[in-house]
């Protein structure tokens, strides 16, 4: 029981690391991405390649995690944010779709459907965390490491930049704003960001496969982003951990059938997106008003 509460508490924080990553891009910089679990998976594959074919020290893992997922996300990502609003959702989506199937076809570098096997157990400087206890203390600092970024970054005259794109991106245009190059910088740090927390989610599962990065991950990720509180520090983790933790306290409630479970988790999902919409847009550590 202690070893599932440990795994769980693990999840919820490496989904807050994503989810606050995802925050930069939606909530900073007015990025509506619906790919995101491409990168995160990413980040997954690449960290568990290094682990595999090299050592399992979860801190080159997680950057060289970060480095793909970044650097990558110029390659895939330039062409999407040359268009706004629906179309960007549109590129997004096409994205998504190509990165489901480049991470089935790639046998070679994903295993394919058949996933990633034997990830070695995580190290740090020699010392084995591959413990529940241990492994989730290294998450939790590589959460508060990714939060302190995202505060540094935003408080800076990189993050004010960006917010007056995401409140009106024609008239920081007009103001002399590099839009484009703004929006690139923005989806490299949030893509690095979430690299990190697929190549802990790696480490943690020991095995990985491509239904874990689809579009349905993207969605869970967005969707702890808007519950939590768009565009706050608190928020994401507040909605990773609602969005987490429900399913296990579902679990022991005796008169919801196992079969059920699943029914009765989008109803609340849905429902509470639905209060909050009409009742606090910006979330649950939103401002009251919204933005």
């Amino acid at each position: 029981m202690i070893n599932y509460i440990l795994n769980l508490l693990t999840l919820a924080t490496i989904y807050s690391i994503a989810a606050a990553s995802l925050n930069v891009l939606v909530g900073y910089a007015g990025i509506f991405s619906i790919a995101h679990a491409i990168f995160f998976g990413l980040g997954a594959y690449a960290g568990a390649q290094f682990a595999l074919l090299i050592v399992p020290d979860v801190l080159l893992a997680s950057l060289i995690g970060a480095v793909v997922s970044g650097a990558l996300s110029l390659l895939l990502a330039l062409p999407a944010l040359r268009v706004r609003g629906e179309y960007f959702v549109a590129a997004g989506l096409g994205l998504q779709m190509v990165g489901i199937t480049i991470f089935s076809e790639a046998h070679s570098l994903t295993g394919g459907h058949g996933g990633l096997v034997g990830i070695p157990a995580a190290t740090l400087f020699g010392f084995d965390v591959s413990s529940p206890g241990a492994f989730l203390i290294v998450c939790l600092v590589a959460l508060l490491l990714s939060l302190a970024v995202i505060q540094i970054l935003m408080r800076s005259s990189f993050g004010r930049a960006l917010m007056s794109i995401r409140d009106n991106e024609s008239a920081a245009e007009s103001f002399g704003k590099n839009v484009p190059l703004l929006k690139t910088l923005a989806m490299v740090v949030g893509c690095a960001i979430v690299g990190v927390a697929g190549t802990l989610f790696a480490f943690n599962l020991a095995f990985i496969n491509v239904e874990s990065f689809t579009l349905e991950q993207s969605i869970l990720m967005l969707a702890m982003v808007v519950i939590g509180g768009v565009g706050t520090l608190s928020g994401p983790l507040i909605g990773a951990v609602f969005l987490l933790i429900l399913p296990a306290i579902l679990t022991f409630i005796p008169f919801i059938p196992p079969t059920e479970i699943g029914t009765v988790q989008q109803f609340i999902y849905g429902s509470l997106m639905a209060v909050l919409m009409i009742f606090k847009p910006s979330g649950i550590a939103g401002k009251t008003g919204g933005k």
